[in-house]
């Protein structure tokens, strides 16, 4: 019976860890904080890594397609695209789950 109640356990743990989603942006790590003028090194040009912020948060959209060379249907990366992001796409803050995360944009 004992074994039976392990096993089972077991299988219940495997399980709740299979259901965490890595992809969301939950669990944020924010360590890092950018200025403005940091960001805008983060452009997506020469070799740079390609970063946006929105809501106060950095994202790196380097590896994204749609943000090849650091640009997307008219928006810059290495900059703070809250107001264009949230008014102007279409799709709004839904692309940006699964984004990874790089900090957070000093106020």
């Amino acid at each position: 019976m004992k074994r039976v109640f392990l096993l089972c356990l077991t299988l219940i743990l495997i399980l709740f860890s299979g259901c965490s989603n890595s992809t969301n942006n939950e669990n944020i790590n924010i360590d890092k904080t950018f200025t403005i003028d940091e960001l805008a090194t983060y452009n997506g040009k020469n070799g740079n890594s390609a970063y946006i912020s929105v809501d106060g948060i950095v994202y790196d959209v380097t590896n994204v397609p749609q943000w090849k060379n650091g640009t997307h249907n008219g928006f810059e990366a290495g900059k703070d695209l809250t107001d264009e992001i949230k008014t102007i796409s279409p799709h709004g803050i839904s692309k940006l789950k699964g984004i990874p995360v790089v900090g957070k944009l000093a106020e």
